[in-house]
């Protein structure tokens, strides 16, 4: 999947997945959690500069101690398996999560690094609505799961929103 993806990274589509994500029901929200794009990942800069500028809280990936935190950023970075991540800072939860992956299914499942460090922090924070940013070609019919996967609400790509399941606010 990691292959596929990058046959399917370009400009043009990461700009439709932002001008999606703008017109989505998401982006009325206050505060989000974006991960930090790296390598063939749908690009994150600009949607964190669109949502700082629109006046939104938005916090990043730290990972400490094996556990992920949404962080401000406020100075200081180091880095985390080759990812800027803040130097330091608290959790301080997002009403929306942006979350990277490798492909998604029919079900609103994810295949991400194999890390769990997602699906931790979902399962610690299960009011945090979970979108997903992919390509339409990471969509796969059916993912294998376990107990301990959860699912996102949405995934938006290139062609859209795709929802899974409401939010429960």
């Amino acid at each position: 999947m990691t292959a596929l993806r990058r046959t399917l990274v370009s400009e043009e589509r990461d700009g439709r997945i932002f001008q999606a994500l703008l017109c989505s029901p998401y982006w009325n929200r206050e505060s989000f959690f974006v991960y930090r794009s790296v390598r063939s990942e749908v690009k994150t800069d600009e949607i964190i500069s669109a949502l700082r500028l629109a006046g939104k809280r938005v916090c990043v990936p730290r990972v400490s101690g094996g556990v992920m935190s949404a962080v401000e950023e406020k100075g200081e970075r180091e880095f985390f398996y080759g990812i800027p991540q803040p130097a330091s800072g608290s959790d301080e939860p997002c009403a929306v999560v942006l979350t990277p992956l490798l492909a998604f299914d029919e079900a609103g499942f994810r295949l991400g690094y194999g890390g769990g460090y997602y699906d931790r922090y979902f399962s610690l924070h299960p009011n945090a609505i979970r979108v997903g940013l992919a390509y339409e070609g990471q969509a796969v019919r059916h993912l294998p799961r376990g107990a301990y996967d959860v699912p996102l609400h949405a995934v938006i790509t290139e062609c859209g929103v795709r929802i899974f399941r409401k939010p429960t606010d």
